[in-house]
């Protein structure tokens, strides 16, 4: 009887566990358990997980090896020709059955897909980035149901589309090759992420699955549609707050709206509404004083208010929403410059000009299911503690999982929001533009309550590459250029800029990037924002960067190498170990990578002792490369307001643009970076005889302190040293000192000296060591560096010095794959020391005998 009673107790758990109460009457049925999948031309059914794709489900079942891990790559090309079905039961209950509305909801079907329920066809999707839904009142019956999903390749769909046309449409990062495909380049055709056709830090893996979660909704009576609350006239007194919602009623009633907050339910207003049968729209405005205001990471707190809205008749919740938002105003100011040099490009956050320190955004895997809560904690907090404000979502990726746009919400994270249109041209009918639309509109609604969200963007690079990289001119001289021209603005000047004004009003919209309002078709540094590919594609040196200095950069970087921990995960033992080795090349998708980044370190650095030291020296490579970057647009302010590099992150495991490798471990470019976005920092340069040293600051309030510059040689000895008391204004960069170069250096050479400058007040301290001569020309002294080892609870405290000068300390321990140091890839002053910390769990004389510590000196030829 015990055993009987336990046994139905534990039924009841598992049935309701596949339920989510949204509110009173409005229940939410998880359909991800039981599912199966099978090649459609095959026989045989396994298992399948959902959400998910084909291809991990494959590998679930051992019929592909992982194709991350050597060149398995290309034995999966055949997984995106074929068609593939998915079937599961779910059981439907006589409450569910006895609700008056029934609706079966996929947030993500990737991408060409037909659904049936019970044998009839209730949905076709085409595309990856809408909601689909089918209304299921009096088509499901109590007890089991059967739900099949048919998906069909999208290389089969779109091949015939492609073949139809007598030219091609440009898409430059297609890897059609790769996958079998010649030159037709279908991506184009499919509303579906780019990046999965290939990129050039990314591998051709064309997934087809329910990426997203599935779900059976059913209620009575109401139900909120959507929810949207936006900001007006934001003060530190007083914010109008406005709540639109969409109520879906299937009864003709008087109802209450209400919007609550608190912990004591305090109600900041309430509106009666007439209902009649279908979509119903309202608005409830009220005044919020002394409202604690939303700030991005580094400005002050990113506060959230949790309003409550509900509808109710006769005192019964029918449903109710809870919606975190933050309280601020941000536009994109675009102003004519005063001083005649074009316009400005800053956002301003609760009235004040911001400038922008981060990155641009990539998918963090190939298989977005996979990307976990823990991940996108991970990616996000990266950003956070590298002292970034904003990320740009990149158009050839995803709009973003709901939960990684909370997680900016609640970091102060903003987000440059670009639709999903990337470095190629698309073909424009009727039925693509509805598709489109319907695709805009969904997303613009998803994403409009959230506090982080700072702009929407039409799409990357599209407008640059008709004018710049002979698009435009290709097709002119086909006589098809209007044609392509019209297809063009019809999305990004006429539909999408009208879709945000509709739906968010609130956020600005940009056509392009890179985009001059001034002048549309040129590469402007006195208008808009810029992408500057100079250095890595022109050979240009790394001191370009202090010269083309626009008003906003959205996109520069330079390419590293991963770690040895990361690279051996995919090249396996030493024999692949050369980064010409077929593996190794196979995780190199730049055709000229290993080129580009040989010749600028045998510029810069000179030739590295073996593999490991290339990687390492890679590293550090792109790390001095994207200070100068970083520095310069920051000493520029207020001219420049912001700098974000290529890239944040990456989808697999690859040599790429990222500071952070796919595994989220740290690049030295991103311990860099962290230090290069430091509320407060000094920057020295040198140009025309002169040693300009700047302090840049992002206060709010003005700064007094002492800057201290010496010269000093690679053993300490110092030879020059000047001393100036600064004041600096706040949000402001200040040339603090102009100093005579020659004077300054008198009989010492520029390669056998360094400049170490410091910035100190009561409540901060920020430093920067600068060379004078490329490292090439240096003769680095040995570094022999001292570690003092003191163990405490889960992990290590590591006191590092050194007697001469050590540049770019590396710490790594060789076994363990994932290992975070406080930092790393730092310079060491001469006499001086530097305390890292370590999480661990080994035991400390186990970490000693672990531990490797080099420099560049260790490194170099």
């Amino acid at each position: 009887m015990l055993k009987r009673f336990v046994f139905c107790i534990c039924a009841l758990i598992l049935i309701l566990s596949s339920f989510n109460l949204l509110a009173d009457g409005v229940n939410r049925q998880m359909l991800h358990d039981g599912w199966s999948f099978k090649q459609v031309r095959g026989r045989n059914w396994y298992p399948a997980t959902v959400p998910g794709v084909v291809q991990t489900d494959l590998m679930a079942n051992e019929i592909i090896a992982d194709p991350f891990v050597g060149m398995n790559e290309r034995g999966v090309q055949w997984v995106d020709k074929e068609d593939w079905e998915y079937k599961t039961v779910f059981n439907v209950t006589q409450e569910t059955l006895a609700k008056d509305n029934t609706r079966l909801v996929f947030e993500g079907l990737d991408t060409y897909a037909d659904v049936y329920l019970n044998d009839k066809k209730v949905i076709t999707a085409k595309n990856m980035f809408r909601l689909w839904s089918a209304d299921c009142t009096g088509k499901l019956v109590e007890g089991e149901n059967k739900l099949r999903v048919y998906f069909h390749s999208p290389i089969k769909v779109d091949l015939p589309k492609c073949l139809a046309l007598n030219y091609a449409y440009p898409a430059s990062n297609d890897q059609s090759e790769n996958g079998g495909m010649l030159k037709y380049k279908v991506s184009v055709f499919a509303r579906k992420a780019g990046y999965h056709y290939g990129w050039d830090w990314g591998p051709r893996l064309v997934t087809m699955g329910i990426w997203r979660p599935a779900y059976l909704e059913s209620w009575n009576d109401m139900r909120f549609e959507d929810v949207h609350i936006s900001t007006r006239n934001v003060s530190k007194e007083s914010a109008e707050v406005e709540v639109e919602v969409e109520i879906d009623s299937g009864i003709d009633c008087s109802a209450t709206i209400q919007v609550v907050g608190g912990e004591h339910g305090l109600v900041y207003g309430t509106r009666q509404a007439e209902l009649s049968r279908g979509v119903n729209a309202f608005k409830l405005s009220f005044t919020l004083k002394n409202p604690e205001l939303w700030w991005s990471n580094g400005l002050g707190r990113p506060f959230l208010y949790d309003f409550k809205v509900m509808v109710k008749s006769d005192e019964k919740v029918f449903d109710s929403r809870v919606v975190p938002t933050g309280i601020r105003s941000i536009r994109l100011v675009t102003d004519k410059d005063m001083n005649g040099k074009g316009s400005t490009f800053y956002f301003e956050l609760n009235g004040v000009p911001v400038f922008m320190k981060g990155a641009n955004y990539i998918p963090n895997d190939n298989f977005l299911p996979r990307v976990t809560e823990k991940k996108y904690r991970n990616v996000v907090a990266r950003a956070v503690d590298a002292n970034m404000n904003m990320l740009r979502i990149w158009g050839g990726g995803i709009y973003e999982n709901d939960y990684f746009y909370k997680l900016c919400d609640e970091n102060g994270i903003l987000l440059w929001q670009d639709f999903m249109f990337a470095c190629s041209l698309y073909p424009v009918d009727e039925e693509i533009v509805e598709n489109i639309r319907a695709e805009a509109v969904y997303n613009v609604k998803r994403l409009r309550n959230h506090a982080c969200l700072a702009l929407w963007c039409g799409n990357n690079e599209m407008n640059e590459a008709i004018n710049h990289w002979g698009w435009g001119q290709n097709f002119e001289r086909m006589g098809l250029l209007p044609k392509i021209q019209a297809e063009y603005d019809k999305i990004f000047t006429d539909l999408l800029p009208k879709v945000v004004a509709e739906f968010d009003a609130e956020t600005d919209y940009r056509s392009s990037s890179p985009f001059s309002d001034l002048y549309p078709k040129e590469k402007s540094r006195t208008s808009g924002d810029l992408h500057y590919w100079d250095v890595w594609h022109g050979k240009a040196p790394f001191t370009t960067y202090e010269e083309v200095i626009p008003r906003f950069m959205s996109e520069y970087g330079f390419q590293s190498f991963p770690e040895l921990s990361t690279v051996r995960g995919y090249a396996g033992d030493e024999k692949h170990w050369d980064i010409e080795s077929d593996v190794m090349l196979a995780h190199q998708r730049h055709p000229c990578g290993n080129e580009l980044v040989r010749t600028y370190m045998e510029r810069n650095y000179g030739e590295p002792k073996d593999f490991r030291s290339f990687l390492y020296m890679s590293q550090l490579l792109q790390a001095d490369g994207m200070r100068l970057a970083q520095e310069a647009h920051r000493r520029n302010m207020p001219y420049c307001m912001g700098t974000l590099y290529w890239q944040h992150n990456d989808c697999w495991p690859v040599a790429s643009w990222s500071t952070s490798d796919y595994y989220g471990k740290w690049k030295a470019s991103h311990y860099r970076t962290r230090k290069s976005y430091e509320e407060v920092i000094v920057s020295v340069t040198h140009k025309d005889g002169r040693l300009p040293v700047y302090v840049v600051s992002d206060r709010l309030e003005s700064l007094q302190g002492e800057i201290t510059v010496k010269l000093m040689s690679f053993d300490g000895n110092v030879h020059k040293e000047r001393r100036e008391n600064v004041t600096v204004d706040a949000n402001s960069s200040l040339q603090a000192l102009d100093i005579d170069l020659g004077d300054f250096l008198g009989d010492h050479s520029s390669s056998n000296v360094l400049v170490s400058a410091v910035f100190e007040s009561d409540s901060i301290k920020a430093d920067s060591i600068y060379m004078l001569a490329p490292l090439k020309n240096v003769k680095l002294p040995v570094a022999e560096i001292k570690s003092e080892i003191t163990a405490f609870p889960g992990g290590f405290s590591i006191k590092l010095s050194s007697q001469n000068f050590a540049r770019g300390v590396y710490l790594s321990v060789d076994d363990e794959e994932i290992l975070f140091f406080s930092d790393n890839y730092f310079d060491i002053l001469p006499g001086m020391s530097k305390v890292v910390v370590v999480r661990s769990s080994k035991s400390k004389e186990e970490f000693i005998q672990k531990l490797s510590v080099i420099s560049m000196c260790d490194a170099i030829k």
